[in-house]
């Protein structure tokens, strides 16, 4: 049997999967991972069930079972747990611009951005401002969510480091109103926020999982009228993941990605804990296989978002959906080629 841990999963200060904490300020002391992870608790641009300030804390709980290597990818997720005196730790000395390779701490846990409750915009300045350092320096961020609106700040971040991006998004909802009670940063917003401040490039960029009733076929017609291409659920399920996969590699061809995971493209029976949960959603098995078919290629950043710990069941499901998904993003980026920053 390889390494385990040094001690059982249920010790210990939980960070996702077990990976080295290295504050955000100090994270350019260290050689530069595969992967950062950063929670960002805010939920306060929910339109119906809140809770999702928790759901950093409930993904890197349920990430203690999560292992470094990927049997399907055939490829080392999360390498060596680093830390003083460990193998590969994070006080070996480091080239600059170095990447995490076998035997170091491939992915690292950056802690919570500190947003501010109740203000959405002072939020999302605060979201640009942690992840800047790390877009700049090229190294791919895996935001834990938090509602959908955390989505703008990351954006900010990712285009001021190397342009507008082309964003895949796995989600029941396409997030393209203009307003919600006269609120205009709502996470029923975020993608025309995007498309308005410039930081997303919707023609590159398409919406997949759509599923459930709308307030009337405009809400649709507006998305696309903004440029985006939108896969229902059943197009998506009906082509498969072998067909999604090639999609996304089409329409984002040459351009900078993002991925962003909202966990209520899952079926609600897989999925329950989640503010805006829609029925007929992807199975957990479907979900998986639509992120592996993306294999290869290289994103600037990944989410989860929307998981709401409050509505999950007591088994804990959709925080072990999210922390498998989160694991998911971080072996496409491992397996995705170095790149300088700001390079698709």
């Amino acid at each position: 049997m390889s390494e385990p841990r040094g001690e059982p999963r249920f010790t210990g200060i939980h960070t996702f999967a077990g990976a080295p904490h290295v504050p955000l300020e100090r994270v350019a002391e260290h050689a530069a991972p595969t992967c950062a992870v950063v929670g960002v608790p805010f939920d306060t641009a929910t339109s119906w069930r809140a809770g999702a300030r928790f759901g950093p804390e409930a993904i890197r709980s349920a990430s203690a079972m999560l292992r470094p290597w990927h049997p399907v990818h055939r490829v080392e997720v999360l390498g060596a747990r680093g830390g003083p005196g460990a193998r590969g730790g994070l006080d070996a000395p480091r080239e600059p611009g170095a990447r995490g390779g076998p035997g170091e701490a491939r992915v690292l846990d950056c802690g919570d951005v500190a947003i501010v409750p109740g203000n959405a915009a002072r939020s999302l300045q605060r979201i640009d401002a942690a992840l800047a350092p790390l877009c700049a320096r090229g190294t791919p961020t895996l935001a834990l969510g938090g509602d959908h609106t955390i989505l703008l700040g990351e954006l900010r971040a990712q285009a001021r480091a190397g342009g507008p991006v082309a964003l895949v998004a796995l989600d029941a909802h396409a997030d393209t109103w203009d307003e919600y009670y006269g609120e205009r940063l709502f996470h029923g917003t975020v993608l025309r926020r995007g498309v308005e401040e410039g930081v997303l490039d919707p023609a590159h960029s398409l919406i997949a999982g759509l599923r459930g009733s709308l307030y009337g076929e405009s809400d649709l017609e507006e998305a696309r009228a903004l440029g985006f291409e939108l896969i229902a659920i059943e197009g998506l399920r009906a082509g498969g993941a072998a067909a999604f996969g090639e999609r996304v590699r089409e329409r984002t061809d040459g351009r900078a990605r993002f991925l962003s995971f909202d966990i209520d493209v899952v079926d609600p029976s897989a999925a329950p804990g989640t503010g805006t949960p829609e029925i007929g959603g992807l199975h957990t098995e479907e979900a998986l296989a639509l992120l592996r078919a993306l294999a290869g290629l290289r994103f600037r950043g990944f989410d989860v978002v929307e998981l709401s710990p409050p509505y999950d069941g007591p088994g804990q499901i959709t925080a072990l959906l999210a922390a498998g998904i989160a694991y998911e993003l971080a072996a496409l980026a491992a397996l995705a080629p170095a790149s300088s920053a700001g390079a698709p």
